[in-house]
């Protein structure tokens, strides 16, 4: 289970990350259509280095929710380690680092 709650609360972070730079609309999760919309109502670049970071981490978290029923393996922690530095590299963008 508390591999679980960690997505949940990764997915949390970057939602509240990305809405912390006060755009126009605040975005309203990681699925892909979620992410899309957000673009749009913002008039953001779809090709942008933080919409890329955007669907890398949506991607990844989305490839450990389908690997959750497994045992975790070493690409598990792998991936999610990959998510950790993924969401620091976010909050650096977004603060203009």
């Amino acid at each position: 289970m508390s591999e679980f709650n960690n997505r949940i609360e990764l997915q949390r972070e970057v939602i509240k990350i990305v809405n912390s730079a006060k755009f126009e609309y605040e975005i309203t999760g990681l699925s892909k259509n979620a992410i899309e919309r957000w673009l749009m109502d913002n008039r953001l670049d779809s090709e942008s280095d933080l919409t890329k970071l955007l669907y890398t981490i949506s991607s990844k978290l989305f490839f450990l929710a389908n690997k959750s029923q497994e045992q975790i393996t070493d690409s598990y922690k792998k991936i999610s380690s990959e998510i950790s530095i993924l969401v620091q590299n976010l909050k650096n963008k977004i603060n203009g680092k």
